[in-house]
C-alpha cells in the first residue's frame, strides 16, 4: 500500500479526537491537529497565537456575512495589507496540509482537509457523528462545572462555528454526506468500533 491520508471531520462531542488518536496508534502513522498551527506559523512567520485564534472558526462578522472566501490556493506576500488576514492564515494552513499529503501517510483532523485533498489520490474522508444525547453526555463528563444548558449551548455554538468556517472557505456544507467517503456513528459503534471500521475500509479507498 502506497502512502495514504485519512481526513477526519467530527461533530463536537462525538469523540472524533479520541478516535483519531486511537487510529493513529493502530495504523502507526502520525496525526495532525493543532500541530498544523505551529507548522503554518513556522512557514509564514505569523505568530502561532493568531492561527490559534481562528482555528476552525471565523469571526462573527464573517459568519453573518453572505460572502464567502472560497479557497483558491493563493498566498499573499508579506508586504500585503492582508498578510495576517483570516483568509491568508487559512491559505498557509492549507499549504501545510497539501504538502503533508504529498510526502507521508498521516491523519488530519478537521480544518477542511477533506475538501483541500479532494483531488489527491489515496485519501479516505471520514465524518464522525453521534446523537445529541450522547454528545451532551460526553462533554458533560469532562466539563463537570457546566450545567446541562451550558453544555448544550457549547455544542450548538461550536458546531455552528465549524459549519460556518467550512462553508466560508469551501462554499459547501460541512455535514453534506457527499463530501465524505464514510460517516460513522460513534455512539452506535463506540470509539474502538469506529477505528476498526476505518481500518477495514481503508484498503478499498487506497491502493
Amino acid at each position: 500500500m502506497s502512502h495514504y491520508i485519512i481526513t477526519v471531520a467530527r461533530e463536537t462531542g462525538s469523540g472524533g479526537h479520541n478516535i483519531t488518536r486511537k487510529l493513529s496508534a493502530a495504523l502507526n502513522i502520525p496525526y495532525y491537529d493543532r500541530d498544523l498551527l505551529r507548522m503554518a506559523s513556522d512557514v509564514s512567520g505569523i505568530h502561532e497565537r493568531l492561527f490559534g485564534a481562528y482555528d476552525e472558526r471565523i469571526g462573527w462578522r464573517e459568519m453573518l456575512s453572505a460572502a464567502k472566501k472560497v479557497y483558491t490556493g493563493e498566498i499573499l506576500p508579506p508586504d500585503s495589507d492582508d498578510y495576517i488576514s483570516t483568509r491568508n492564515l487559512f491559505s498557509f494552513q492549507a499549504k501545510i496540509i497539501k504538502e503533508l499529503a504529498k510526502t507521508e501517510s498521516c491523519i488530519i483532523l478537521g480544518r477542511c482537509a477533506n475538501y483541500l485533498l479532494q483531488d489527491q489520490p489515496n485519501v479516505l474522508k471520514v465524518f464522525i457523528h453521534a446523537p445529541l444525547e450522547a454528545r451532551l453526555a460526553r462533554v458533560s463528563s469532562y466539563s463537570l462545572a457546566w450545567s446541562q444548558r451550558e453544555v448544550a449551548k457549547h455544542l450548538r455554538v461550536e458546531d455552528k462555528r465549524r459549519s460556518a468556517y467550512y462553508h466560508y472557505y469551501t462554499g459547501e456544507e460541512w455535514r453534506d454526506a457527499a463530501a465524505y467517503d464514510i460517516s460513522l456513528d460513534s455512539e452506535q459503534l463506540g470509539e474502538d468500533g469506529c477505528v476498526e471500521r476505518i481500518r477495514q475500509l481503508l484498503p478499498i479507498y487506497v491502493k
